[in-house]
Order: C-alpha cells, then structure tokens, then sequence
C-alpha cells in the first residue's frame, strides 16, 4: 500500500511506465516527501523497470535509514533476488522475520530465495510455513514447483550457479590443495593415448576457473568454455586461455551451439548430472564426424546413475557404455581413476574416452 497521493505510481507500473514511475518517486522522495513505503514503491518501481542496479541502491538506502523495520529488508532483499544474489537475499528475509516472525511475506520471499539457489528442500521448509490464508493459490504452485525441482535427475541449474559463484574464490586453491583434484591433468593423459596429436578446436563443458582448458591449451587450436557461474568464468578469463566462454546450462548450451570441434570435454562435470541422455546427443550434436568425447564421471556400482550424499551424482560403467552406444559413439578408452579426494580418501572415478561414429542418432 502507498501513502497518500501515490496511486498513480501503481497506475504508471500497470501501464508499462515504470521509468515514469521511478522518476515520480524519485522527485518526491527528494523533495522530502516520501517515507518507507514510498522508498519500497521506488525498489518495484525500478524492478518493473529492469534497472536492478538501480533498485539495488534504492533498496539498500532504505534499509540503512529504517535498519529495524522488517518492510525495509524484504525490500532489500528483492533487489538482491533482482540481480540474482540469492544468497545475500535470503539473509535479508530472514532479518525480516527476526524482526517480526508474524511476516507470511517474508516466508514467501524466503521460499522464492531458497528456490532460485536450487535448494529445494529448504523453499519446501519456508513455503509451508505460511499461513494457509496467504497467497494459497501462488503458494501452492511454487510449492508444487519445489516438489519438481527435487525429484530431476540432476542438480539444479541456480543450485550449481550459487555453489559456485561462492565457491569461485577459494576453488583452484582447495580443489588443488585439500581435494588432490586432478581431472584435467587425466584426461590430457587419456587423450594422448587415443587422439592424434595435432591442433583441435576445443569445447570445454562446465570450464570453471579454467583448469582444463589450461590442461588442453597446447593441443588446442581453439577453445570455448561453457559454465553457468559467471564469478568462476570471470576467472577463466584470466587465464588467457579460452577463445570464448559461454555463461549458460551446458545442456542449453550444447543444443544452441552453431560451432563445431573436434573434442569435447567434462571434468568432474557430471557430478551434477543424473541422466546424461541430453548431454550426449548435444556433444554428438556440436562434434565434427569422427570427433571425441572426453569426461569422467563418479563410479556407481550399481545403479545407471544415483545421487550420493555429498549431493553428487555418480554413474555405472554399464550406463556410460550403453549410452554410448544408443548416442551413436564408440569407446576407444576407459579406465578407472581417482580424480579427486573426499574427506581425505580417494573418490572412485572413471575416465572415459568416445569417438563419434558414422551412425549417430539424430538430436
């Protein structure tokens, strides 16, 4: 709700004039006529805008002037979830029910943070926690959407987004140090047992700070990275190594793609991956005739593919052969290895070496 003499802010925004909306509120605020609901009309005033770094500062000047009124942090936090800072978001809504527990709003935005970081479990925690009378008909589709979320088989895409993006600082440090991480360095050695040696163009699915590509760089005539983390792709770069790097979902990716390589790598990629149908017919999709297909994967011994309790995916030998097969590859190698380590122990792993044959299954 907005004071008195706001309802044409509303109307504005309804009729697709946020900026009109945002400069109204603007002078007003400025000439000293505004309050809290009005600085939190501007933050959705800018959100309808699409100019999120606008509404960040107007948010966050809201929040330093009313820092104990629950209003100014659910406002904060939808910047935050506006420029996709889902964690920082969610610190906000939660502040905003230390304030004031009695806030459904609040839950529901903690839900829709919780959502938008991949954890689905945790959205399903603040969704039912609100009052059946709040929003029920929007409530129970974005609990119906968690309920999806968690049964894919496969980790979801802002889950991997969030995991790394605050992982991206620390990664090559720990990966390298703590985890004896060592999947690039692996699968160069596969390649040069099954690749002649020569200039390839080079694509490299989920790049993250660059190891593999640094791995790969002097077979490499050319190498495009993709990975959905943009701070782990701003590190990339640095690295000098990559021609271009994509920031998208690897299976949207390898199907949007127009280019086409002589080699496609994974490492340590799969982990958050179940079904690796799409991802096989995208790399026989964007692979040149006779080109490979080069990744490791955790070892199931089991089942096709399962999800372990680090919430990593791991896959069978049986699977990956018989994917193979019906995605129009042939495996001209395979071994098993160690590509990292996990609590201080040796994580069971496969590399695994595909040639793209004449039959190739149409994606």
């Amino acid at each position: 709700m907005l004071p008195d003499g706001f309802e044409d802010v509303e109307t504005l925004i309804a009729q697709g004039r946020a900026d009109d909306a945002a400069q109204l509120l603007r002078a007003r605020i400025d000439a000293g006529r505004g309050g809290l609901l009005a600085r939190m009309a501007l933050v959705h005033a800018l959100i309808a805008a699409d100019d999120k770094v606008g509404a960040l500062e107007a948010a966050r000047e809201a929040t330093s002037l009313f820092p104990h009124v629950a209003q100014a942090a659910i406002g904060f936090g939808q910047a935050l979830l506006a420029v996709e800072l889902p964690a920082a978001a969610i610190a906000e809504f939660q502040r905003a029910l230390r304030i004031d527990p009695s806030l459904d709003e609040a839950r529901f935005y903690l839900g829709e943070a919780w959502l938008s970081a991949g954890e689905a479990e945790k959205a399903l925690e603040a969704y039912r926690a609100i009052a059946p009378d709040y929003e029920s008909e929007k409530v129970g589709a974005r609990i119906a959407d968690a309920d999806a979320m968690r049964v894919r088989a496969r980790s979801d895409e802002g889950y991997v987004r969030h995991l790394f993006d605050q992982f991206s600082g620390e990664y090559d440090a720990r990966m390298r140090g703590q985890l004896n991480y060592r999947a690039p360095e692996i699968l160069r050695e596969l390649a040069s047992l099954v690749i002649p040696m020569q200039r390839l163009d080079i694509l490299d699915l989920g790049c993250g700070t660059g190891l593999s590509g640094a791995a790969f760089k002097d077979i490499a005539a050319r190498i495009d990275g993709v990975d959905l983390s943009p701070a782990m792709a701003a590190i990339a770069r640095k690295r000098n190594v990559y021609d271009n790097i994509i920031i998208a979902d690897l299976e949207t990716a390898l199907n949007d793609l127009s280019e086409r390589y002589d080699l496609v790598l994974a490492a340590d990629t799969f982990v958050y991956l179940g079904d690796l149908a799409s991802v096989f017919r995208g790399a026989s999709h964007v692979l040149r005739e006779n080109g490979y297909f080069l990744f490791t994967v955790e070892k199931s011994d089991t089942e096709d593919f399962a999800l372990g309790p680090k919430r990593r995916w791991k896959h069978s030998e049986s699977y990956v052969r018989k994917l193979a097969e019906t995605s129009g590859f042939d495996v001209v190698g395979l071994m098993q290895c160690h590509a990292r380590h996990e609590a201080g122990e040796p994580v069971e792993s496969l590399a695994v070496a595909l040639t793209k044959n004449a039959t190739v299954i149409p994606g």
